[in-house]
């Protein structure tokens, strides 16, 4: 997941780069939203995780 937020993150910078704001803004929303759920499941991960030996 954290593979595909920068990914659009790249997306969003080269599309800002040439010009595209729109496509830059709808990118650069959806990192940050894939960027948010990783975050989300990893703090999970570590907090579920832990009781098992």
């Amino acid at each position: 997941m954290l593979h595909y937020a920068i990914v659009f993150l790249v997306i969003a910078l080269i599309a800002a780069l040439f010009g595209f704001g729109g496509i830059a803004a709808g990118a650069a929303g959806i990192a940050k939203i894939l960027f948010l759920v990783f975050i989300v499941l990893a703090i999970a991960t570590f907090l579920f995780g832990r009781g098992r030996p």
